[in-house]
Parts: structure tokens; C-alpha cells; sequence
């Protein structure tokens, strides 16, 4: 079966949904109805028109996909075969986790929750926390047949630090870092104490307790990994404002700091460096002006966005013995944005 002949449906590509003479018009007429042309979808042409659903943050909804592919398939959804999904697909690995208990953080979302349902998938007892105790009911049940101990916490306090702990138990083979917020795009001069505060809190402060928390264990087991999520911001000072970049420019350097540490102790400390993701991760409020003028040509340039299972497999890369000779690295996940 040629890619032409191919049914389109919503695993299909985004490009490839624009490029077929049965999905290009639909997807137009969709846009021009919101006052926008194809170009908006170029940073996503590589993703499956599903993940829209998440990163339009509601503004695409599933029922609107669904008529979508109807449409272009004569009124059904056609039935999907074995490896029709576009682009790169998520490989489980059997057993890459077996016997190892790993927290994760911020896992009732994005990429924290597929790497929590991967590192699970693989055989991992994962403890997943976050904030969203309702999301994380969802993770738990998406992947019932797994070991996964769910803990509503707030990183920024010390006694939730402590319930973390708890629930791993005296063993903790693995850490991912993953919880994050992100700024309002402020530059120095108009950033608010509660920005700066507020970004640190979580991005730094939480993530330093956490690790100062679970090293223990590891010393004495003699082994460990951690891998905490940086950002592009922690490679370059022009795509967030300052508080966002500074606070990943700190994750960089606890990475470093750590790694340098505790190696000769069997701990590994890495860093992974996401671009753009589909996560619909945002700030929620307003954002600064003046930091959208400076940032936007170089956001502008950004690679086609990953999505939050293409991060976890870098993630679960690092965190297991596959990264075994791998540690202080900072790795951009970011389809090439650094080297721009």
C-alpha cells in the first residue's frame, strides 16, 4: 500500500494530512474558520494530528478530530493496522527497569507522565508524584498491570519531601526530575519577586530537596541515576525570560556539581534539555511584552516539536543501565534546536 492510498487518520501527520489532496482542504477550512493559515502548524508537521488534542490545550478537541478523519475517509474512522503510525513510535523495552524503584516528579503530565508510564511499562516500580492528585489517579489506571505508588506532593514543602521518601522505601535505584513551571517571559528589569520566587521554588528548590533526599539511599546502595529536565533556556539566554533561564541554568549546574561528586560513589547525574514539546505546558497568564519582542525571531526558528514520549525515551535512556557510562552530560533533546 502506497502512503497515498493510505487511509488518513489521526495517528497520520500533520504533513501528511496537509500534503493529501483528501486532507489539505479540511485542514484549511478548519484554520481559516480561527483566523489562521497553515503556516502556524509548521513547528508540528512531523507529530500525529492526535497529539493536537493536547497541545492545542482544548482548542482542538477530540470530537473535532474525529470528524476530521470521517470526513476524509467518507463518513468512517478507519480500522488502523500494525505500525501505521506516523513518524517515530514508542519501543517498550522488557524488563530495562526490572527490579528498580525510580521517582519521578510532575508525572500526572506530560513529560513526566510518559516517562512514568514507561519506566513502569519496563518493569520499575515508579513513584509518581505530583501536585494533580486526580491526574495521577489517571496515570495509575492507564497502566493498571504496573507497580506504580501514587503521592500527591507539593515539591516546596519539607514534611511532602518526606512522604516521597516514605513511599519509595529504603531502596531508590532512580531519579527524574521532571516537575517544572515555567515564567511570564519577563526580562530583568520587570520581573515581580513573586515570578522570580515562584519559578525558583519549584525549578531549583524543589529539585534540590528531592535529590538531597534520596542520595542517601543510593550512597549506601552504591549505585544510582538521576536525570533532571533543563531546557533549551539552560543553553542559551533567548527563549524565556529570566527567571526561567536562571532557574535552568541552576539545574545545570546541580547536575554538573553532583555528577562530579558522587562518581567515584556509582551515582550517575545527567541533564536532558528539552526544545519544544507537546505538552500544553504554559504560564497561564499574561505575558511580558518586551520579552515576547526579543525571544520571538529566535522562537520563531525552533525545530518541529517533540512530543512528551519522545522526551522519556532520552529520560529512560540516562535513568537506566543503557546510560551506564554517561554521567555530567547535559543532552539537548531538542531536534537540533542548539546547534542553530
Amino acid at each position: 500500500m502506497t502512503q497515498e492510498s493510505k487511509p488518513l487518520t489521526a495517528n497520520s501527520s500533520i504533513g501528511e494530512w496537509l500534503d493529501r489532496p483528501g486532507g489539505g482542504p479540511l485542514i484549511r477550512e478548519m484554520l481559516a474558520q480561527g483566523g489562521f493559515d497553515e503556516q502556524v502548524l509548521a513547528p508540528v508537521r512531523q507529530l500525529p494530528l492526535q497529539q493536537m488534542v493536547v497541545l492545542s490545550r482544548g482548542a482542538l478537541s477530540q470530537e473535532v478530530v474525529d470528524d476530521l478523519v470521517r470526513r476524509a475517509n467518507g463518513g468512517v474512522i478507519p480500522v488502523e493496522q500494525d505500525g501505521a503510525t506516523a513518524g517515530w513510535r514508542e519501543r517498550i523495552v522488557p524488563g530495562r527497569f526490572d527490579g528498580q524503584v525510580v521517582v519521578v516528579t510532575g508525572a500526572a503530565s506530560g513529560i513526566g507522565r510518559a516517562t512514568a508510564s514507561r519506566v513502569a511499562r519496563e518493569g520499575g516500580r515508579v513513584i509518581a508524584v505530583d501536585i494533580a492528585a486526580d491526574r495521577l489517579d489517571g496515570l495509575a489506571a492507564e497502566v493498571p498491570d504496573a507497580k506504580v505508588i501514587t503521592v500527591a506532593a507539593d515539591l516546596t514543602k519539607t514534611d511532602d519531601i518526606a512522604r516521597i521518601v516514605a513511599a519509595a522505601g529504603p531502596r531508590i535505584d532512580g531519579l527524574a526530575n521532571v516537575a517544572g513551571i515555567v515564567d511570564d517571559f519577563t526580562p530583568i528589569h520587570e520581573v515581580s519577586d513573586a515570578v522570580w520566587e515562584r519559578v525558583f521554588a519549584v525549578n531549583v528548590d524543589g529539585l534540590f530537596r528531592l535529590t538531597r533526599a534520596v542520595v542517601p539511599a543510593m550512597l549506601e546502595a552504591g549505585r544510582g541515576s538521576i536525570v533532571n529536565v533543563a531546557s533549551e533556556a539552560a543553553l542559551r539566554g533567548s527563549t524565556a525570560g529570566v527567571a526561567y533561564t536562571a532557574s535552568k541554568h541552576a539545574v545545570v549546574g546541580i547536575t554538573r556539581s553532583s555528577a562530579f561528586m558522587y562518581g567515584p560513589h556509582g551515582i550517575r547525574v545527567n541533564a536532558v534539555a528539552p526544545g519544544g514539546v507537546a505538552t500544553g505546558m504554559g504560564s497561564g497568564g499574561v505575558m511580558s511584552e518586551f520579552g515576547k519582542s526579543r525571544t520571538g525571531g529566535v522562537l520563531a526558528l525552533i525545530p518541529p516539536i517533540a512530543t512528551a514520549e519522545q522526551l522519556a525515551a532520552s529520560i529512560t535512556f540516562l535513568l537506566s543501565d543503557d546510560g551506564v557510562n554517561v554521567s555530567g552530560a547535559v543532552l539537548p533533546s531538542d531536534g537540533g534546536w542548539s546547534v542553530q
